[in-house]
């Protein structure tokens, strides 16, 4: 056990933070982290049994939170649901916010180049989340919506965010991920050969494990510290009309190039747009 040391007395980590905590605000996150599980929201009873607490305890809490915009209340069941206020402050962070800004113009280039869809992805705590996506040119492609939560080891995007951090980080991701709708458990084994493989090769290609016909190809944007702070995906899907497109070997070629160029940006490194 960590023991924490002050003026030679000696205190357990577990008596500091109890020492330190805010049940109000610990009652909040609660609400909140239980409200991102569920996709139909819930009810003001349905939260205090989930929480264990009694509905006149988290009363003031969901009021609070609604007033805030953090939670929004249905009029028609009275059932409450997240509010896409914690995404949108989260895009206010500054890298955050200048990378997704300065790569949306050159995603919506690529895409006409290629006609192809593609996203970009970014991880937080556990969660997959697309924070950019840009459709094809055409009629019809496979988009990704903005927000969305995906799965960590059965998509392009979750393997590469997970490939290119340090050993402690990929464990961190691992314990933190909460599995979303249609992911399989993790199998570690396999999944730390898969992270292996894309460390050799710089990215990921393989077929969708969530959709038949679909090629998969995931790229990483570096830091300085060579870090995966996002990933470009592209769900390849191969045309069998007229229209003749750029092969799945050109938009691998191309997405490359955007990657490259972003971790130039996102380091500090601006080239032309």
């Amino acid at each position: 056990m960590k023991t924490l040391k002050t003026g030679g007395v000696s205190k357990t980590v577990e008596k500091a933070s109890e020492l330190y905590r805010a049940p109000a605000l610990e009652k909040g996150l609660d609400i909140i982290e239980l409200l991102s599980t569920s996709e139909k929201g819930l009810s003001q009873v349905e939260i205090a049994k989930e929480l264990g607490r009694s509905s006149n305890e988290i009363y003031r809490m969901l009021t609070t939170l609604v007033r805030r915009g953090y939670i929004s209340r249905s009029n028609e069941d009275d059932r409450y649901i997240l509010s896409l206020r914690l995404f949108s402050l989260s895009q206010r962070y500054p890298p955050v916010s200048r990378l997704i800004n300065f790569s949306l113009p050159l995603m919506q280039k690529v895409t006409k180049e290629v006609w192809q869809s593609c996203h970009l992805v970014m991880e937080n705590n556990g969660d997959v989340v697309v924070v950019s996506s840009v459709d094809s040119p055409g009629y019809w492609g496979l988009g990704i919506r903005v927000g969305s939560v995906m799965g960590l080891w059965n998509t392009g995007s979750g393997r590469v965010l997970t490939a290119f951090r340090s050993e402690s980080e990929v464990k961190e991701i691992i314990d933190r991920h909460t599995l979303v709708i249609g992911e399989p458990a993790i199998d570690l084994n396999i999944f730390y050969e898969e992270l292996d493989l894309i460390r050799r090769q710089g990215f990921d290609i393989r077929p969708s494990n969530t959709a038949s016909g679909v090629t998969n190809m995931s790229f990483p944007i570096f830091d300085n510290q060579n870090r995966a702070v996002a990933a470009v995906t592209c769900p390849y899907i191969q045309r069998i009309d007229t229209l003749d497109v750029p092969s799945i070997e050109k938009c691998k070629e191309v997405y490359n190039d955007l990657t490259t160029t972003l971790t130039r940006y996102f380091c500090g490194d601006c080239p032309e747009a």
